[in-house]
């Protein structure tokens, strides 16, 4: 292997180096100043400058071939050989050097016994009508050939054919699918089965690199990243309810006030229970004699709930606390009450101002739990093949259910799919790639939403041929 062929020439580099030490007879065998890493400046070892000068030295024709080092010890001068794998081996389809770059050798035409240069020849690529990647222009009848479409696929392509120097046409695929593989006939359709059968030269489109898919056509690197997300019909604007006064604080808060208001006020009563500050002799006439006097206490247990719900509510009251107990009671329980009103005060607020929608699914495993909103993909599409092919039990389960659906769930385009979503008054929801989501969901008559997080991770790539010449064009 390559690790095995590297491994050999760097132990070749280091036998060589210490054998041209050795003829100039320096003797690094010794046991010299190891060097110190943490002083400032660091203090190297005492041999490593003419060790490493002489690894930079080295030049040796190893298994990798020519071996030769710059001045910052980066290896030069050397050639890549670039294979590509078919089903009858390896096979050397061209090299790259640090001064040609990717050179590479000519092939059979562009997908099969075709001989012509790119220069020569218009390259078919075939897409699909989707927002907005590809989309009809509003005067398209006026126009002919590829200016009758825009989007960010239709830019790219002819950025591409501008760079690699080749005419194009752009052909919108006959059954509007991205390509799928018949489970019976094991014939592939939309743009797989084009380039697949040879109808197309390159797939320039919004199409998710698989697997699957990667077994008869090839794929560029991904030029955009996405997920499977999930859109649902924007919930209207939830009504307030009787006791929605009560929404700013949650709900732990408001047991806890309530259990500090018994609280304070069961010690408040304690507390001018046994302080003698709290008691005070009342004298009453009974007659014409006056009676005896009588102690009392205001702070009953009535009145110290009264004196807390007071404080609670600033309205204060017509009793205060005479002890110092008493008022320390009081007042903790006032610096208490100011911080609960502040935060529900600035709460209220913040609820009053910000629109509040209560969606009724927040992800994947929300939709698997409940049968009462439909969901489905695009049919013949790659998010329909990852629910078929998932082992995730949650994933699974919902399979399940979308193919046994009635009426079926899937749809046959991105379209359908979006319109199915809007009409269904939020008993659908539609699971499509996370770009799309996003951009559906800030047009017009933007009704849509996008919930909870992507449940992949994927890319959108180039499809060509296998074999196709295009895929090594700089």
């Amino acid at each position: 292997t390559y690790t095995s062929a590297l491994t050999y020439d760097a132990v070749k580099v280091m036998t060589e180096a210490f054998r041209n030490l050795r003829k100039q007879r320096i003797e690094i065998s010794r046991r010299g100043n190891a060097g110190d890493c943490l002083a400032n400046p660091a203090v190297p070892w005492s041999h490593g400058v003419e060790i490493e000068r002489a690894l930079k030295q080295v030049q040796v024709e190893g298994l990798t071939g020519n071996i030769k080092f710059d001045q910052n010890g980066k290896r030069i001068n050397f050639t890549i050989n670039v294979m590509e794998l078919k089903s009858t081996g390896p096979r050397k389809i061209g090299y790259w050097s640090e001064v040609d770059r990717m050179v590479v050798n000519p092939m059979d035409g562009l997908s099969g016994n075709d001989t012509s240069g790119l220069e020569n020849k218009t390259i078919i690529v075939t897409t699909i009508l989707e927002s907005p990647y590809v989309m009809m222009k509003k005067n398209f009848e006026l126009l002919e050939g590829n200016e009758r479409y825009e989007g960010y696929c239709v830019d790219l392509a002819a950025e591409i054919a501008k760079h690699c120097g080749f005419k194009y046409k752009l052909t919108i695929v006959g059954d509007g699918k991205y390509g799928a593989r018949d489970a019976e006939t094991k014939i592939w359709n939309g743009m797989v089965g084009e380039l697949v059968y040879g109808k197309a030269d390159i797939a320039i489109a919004p199409l998710t690199i698989t697997l699957v898919r990667e077994e008869v056509i090839d794929f560029s690197k991904p030029f955009m990243s996405l997920g499977i997300s999930i859109m649902i019909k924007k919930p209207q604007k939830s009504k307030p309810g009787v006791f929605s006064f009560l929404d700013p604080l949650a709900y732990e808060i408001w047991m806890c006030i309530v259990f500090a208001y018994i609280g304070v006020s069961v010690v408040l009563f304690l507390v001018s229970r046994f302080s003698p500050y709290e008691w005070h002799t009342e004298e009453f006439e009974d007659g014409r004699e006056t009676q005896s006097n009588e102690s009392t206490n205001e702070f009953g247990i009535f009145n110290s709930l009264w004196f807390s719900l007071g404080a609670f509510m600033q309205q204060g009251c017509d009793i205060s606390p005479r002890s110092l107990s008493g008022r320390i009671v009081g007042g903790v329980w006032w610096f208490f009450t100011l911080i609960i009103i502040s935060s529900y005060t600035a709460n209220l607020a913040a609820f009053l101002t910000v629109e509040r929608m209560v969606s009724p699914i927040e992800s994947a495993e929300d939709l698997s739990k409940q049968t009462e909103i439909a969901y489905g993909t695009l049919d013949s599409g790659s998010t329909k093949e990852f629910f078929r092919r998932s082992k995730i039990q949650v994933f699974d389960k919902m399979w399940t259910y979308m193919k046994s659906a009635e009426p079926s769930v899937f749809v046959r385009t991105t379209a359908e799919g979006v319109n199915r979503v809007r009409k269904s008054k939020g008993k659908y929801a539609y699971l499509l790639e996370s770009t799309m989501n996003e951009y559906i969901e800030q047009r017009k008559p933007c009704d849509t939403m996008k919930v909870g997080g992507n449940l992949d991770s994927k890319g959108y790539g180039i499809a060509t041929p296998k074999g196709s010449s295009l895929r090594w064009v700089e």
